[in-house]
């Protein structure tokens, strides 16, 4: 939900420089319970000193991410418990052993405190992953934000002593550029107001995490804080996820070996503002589905897609006026029957809603039968 800002003409005029360059009733609903918020802060830090663009070429590939980045928590795969079913153990498929995960956060204004929920979430997400899909270890995990917003006017207002123009850009340092400004690029190093200000620096040189990273849940704390100062209005989740997918034009290069035709992909979208057409977001339902299938080769049973956003049309909300509701992003969930999922934006945390997740990419990853 972007936050109106009124300032004086002066300003306004200057900050222009700074701105982007984009030319069936059955719901699966959990209600999360209160629960405490442990802000991942401490495990954010520029754990390396590449240029942060995802650039496989312009890493130094000794694997080593160098600085502190590794001091937060580690990643402890837990040990499969006696009876508890594994991958391929009760589907009527092969089984799977990769999963390609997708996170579609919206960067608006409005979104701070959702932006750390999800980072807090993250740690027992992944750990009760590993341990449930037992055979399933071979992680790819991207982060997109909503908007392709470009720092290309900052340089020339670093030569103003103005705070909190184009917060988190540091003036005299060369910036990463490449697939920065790219709607549905992975994000490396997040900028802005309340983003981690921070080179991710994936181990791998590119625009995603893997489960070889050496400190995964603290990787991917720094890139799920995307911040708040989206320029783009309306978000748009959506485009951004299908561009993400796509294989093709600018979001395809920068997120070049991303997918995976032997993976099941799974796609978490967190976003508090509606979907509106009407505001320039393009694309429906059907759109939005063709992208994900065509992005699995037509295997729509390769899919799980999970999204958080307003309740306010439901029984027992939380949202009471916290978050809009849309239409679309409920029809869009539904469309995927059992193997989509929902939960409120507005819950105090996310953990339930992600542990209710997991029996569902479970389920999928047991189903699925890897391409020949």
């Amino acid at each position: 939900m972007t936050r109106k800002l009124f300032v004086t003409l002066p300003l306004l005029l200057i900050c222009v420089a700074c701105g982007n360059n984009d030319s069936g009733e059955t719901y699966n609903y959990v209600t999360l319970s209160a629960g405490t918020l442990t802000n991942g802060n401490d495990s954010v830090s520029d754990t390396g000193s590449g240029d942060g663009d995802g650039d496989p070429s312009n890493g130094d590939g000794d694997g080593d991410p160098g600085g502190d980045g590794d001091s937060g928590p580690k990643l402890d795969v837990i040990g499969n418990d006696e009876g508890m079913a594994t991958a391929g153990d009760a589907g009527d498929g092969d089984g799977c052993q990769k999963v390609d995960f997708l996170f579609v956060i919206d960067n608006s204004g409005s979104m701070l405190e959702e932006q750390d929920n999800l980072a807090a979430s993250f740690p027992s997400f992944i750990n009760s992953i590993s341990s449930t899909l037992d055979a399933a270890q071979d992680y790819h995990i991207m982060v997109i934000d909503t908007d392709a917003w470009v720092y290309a006017g900052c340089p020339f207002l670093c030569a103003f002593p103005l705070p909190g123009l184009c917060v988190g850009y540091e003036c005299g340092v060369t910036q990463p550029a490449q697939c920065e400004d790219v709607l549905g690029a992975g994000v490396t190093w997040p900028k802005g107001a309340n983003a981690s200000n921070a080179n991710c620096n994936f181990v791998n040189g590119k625009r995603f995490m893997t489960d070889a990273e050496p400190n995964l849940p603290g990787a991917f704390q720094c890139a799920a804080r995307v911040g708040t100062d989206s320029t783009d209005d309306p978000e748009r989740p959506m485009e951004a996820m299908a561009a993400a997918v796509s294989g093709v034009g600018a979001a395809g290069t920068c997120n070049y070996d991303f997918l995976r035709d032997d993976a099941i992909l799974v796609v978490t979208f967190i976003t508090d503002e509606n979907d509106d057409p009407g505001d320039g977001s393009s694309g429906n339902v059907d759109t939005w589905r063709q992208a994900l299938i065509d992005a699995k080769n037509g295997d729509e049973s390769a899919i799980v897609v999970l999204g958080l956003f307003g309740d306010d049309d439901l029984p027992n909300a939380q949202c009471n006026g916290g978050a809009e509701t849309s239409a679309r992003l409920r029809a869009f969930l539904d469309s995927w029957g059992d193997r989509g999922f929902f939960g409120s934006i507005c819950a105090p945390d996310y953990d339930d809603f992600f542990q209710a997740a997991v029996d569902i990419i479970d389920t999928t990853c047991d189903d699925f039968t890897p391409p020949e």
